[in-house]
């Protein structure tokens, strides 16, 4: 029988990018290839399996000057949902790289070259295309 509990986000707390960090939210399937690629050189990371992203944290004033393709900047006016620091599974927000005692954040030149080694070539093709006749 299929349970009918739903995805939860009990215990998380809502926090504002652009005081301590910015936040660049990525499409899970990328977002995990880049965390191969950084490997140590990767901050926290918070997943969130409801919307199929991944969240890494880059010092404040990188989401004014971020423009990676199939990703999103997120600077003063946005917030993220931050999971309990155990959390590292489930179906509701968690960490897949839990913070360090020294930073949470990860360098945003290195991310951008990450992500671009872990999106598809494909992916930028499409969307580079959209918008100009229709053709892609």
């Amino acid at each position: 029988m299929p349970s009918t509990r739903l995805p939860s986000a009990a215990g998380c707390t809502v926090i504002d990018a652009g005081r301590d960090w910015d936040a660049v939210r990525v499409p899970r399937s990328v977002g995990v290839d880049a965390m191969t690629i950084l490997g140590t050189r990767c901050g926290a990371v918070v997943e969130d399996p409801l919307c199929e992203a991944v969240y890494y944290f880059v010092p404040v004033g990188t989401a004014a000057v971020w423009d990676v393709p199939t990703t999103r900047a997120l600077g003063a006016g946005a917030s993220v949902t931050i999971p309990p620091p155990r959390r590292t599974d489930g179906a509701g927000p968690h960490w897949r790289i839990c913070p360090g005692d020294g930073s949470w954040l990860t360098d945003p030149q290195a991310l951008q070259a990450a992500l671009e080694d872990a999106i598809p070539a494909r992916a930028v093709v499409v969307l580079e295309g959209a918008g100009d006749d229709g053709a892609a």
